[in-house]
């Protein structure tokens, strides 16, 4: 078994995709690390945070007070469903799962995370596979041994989890034909231009692959050992 931490858990490769807002290819680079990897068995997962009056158990509208309903997980069963959690199955993953949360009860949700992952170590005689998740939030409470941003300057839209972020980047992945200056709005105007030019940073188009420097960073974290405590 992997070595554990002081609490007794398992340690983890942890490798997670943010982005600064959504539809800009979060979920379809966890879906290429995971094809660029068949072997490395992955837990992918997501993490979505829901904003006012919307339920965590089934993301829809709820009458549920502010502090019901603030946590759900499942773990995805087909690959053809249509949900992010079934594209990372498609992908290549062995388990995959999806963690729902009311905005800014992420701390609530963790245990049941925690419980999910430990309950697929049950019996097992090798350390735990790697993990990859979509998510910002989830650096609040870790530090992973990767963590890949993805942006796109033809959005305008910028997450404050994703700027808050950003400086914790060990790389960025740009959907764009070039590299910043990104467009010139408010949002990305707040963005220390230092911070987007010293970052190591590849292009990937719509349908191109893993891009090789992203490979070999992604190699380096499965070769090394898992020292991420949950």
């Amino acid at each position: 078994m992997a070595p554990s931490s002081k609490n007794g858990s398992p340690h983890w490769r942890v490798i997670v995709i943010g982005g600064h807002t959504r539809s800009i290819g979060k979920t379809q680079l966890v879906c290429d690390v995971i094809a660029a990897f068949p072997h490395a068995h992955w837990i992918a997962g997501k993490i979505t945070q829901y904003g006012h009056g919307v339920c965590a158990q089934n993301g829809d509208n709820c009458d549920c007070a502010p502090t019901e309903h603030v946590c759900a997980i499942n773990w995805e069963m087909q690959s053809d469903s249509g949900t992010d959690s079934a594209r990372f199955l498609a992908a290549g993953a062995q388990r995959s799962f999806w963690l729902r949360t009311k905005q800014g009860f992420l701390a609530e949700g963790l245990p049941l995370l925690r419980t999910a992952l430990q309950e697929t170590l049950r019996n097992a005689e090798t350390e735990p596979p790697p993990l990859i998740v979509e998510s910002n939030s989830l650096l609040q409470f870790l530090r992973p041994s990767l963590y890949i941003a993805v942006l796109d300057p033809a959005k305008e839209d910028f997450k404050d989890s994703a700027r808050a972020a950003l400086d914790r980047a060990d790389a960025l992945v740009f959907r764009s034909s070039s590299e910043p200056p990104p467009a010139a709005t408010p949002a990305w105007t707040k963005l220390p231009a230092r911070l987007l030019k010293e970052k190591p940073s590849v292009i990937q188009r719509e349908g191109e692959p893993l891009p090789g420097p992203l490979h070999v960073l992604v190699q380096r974290v499965l070769e090394a050992p898992a020292g991420v405590s949950l």
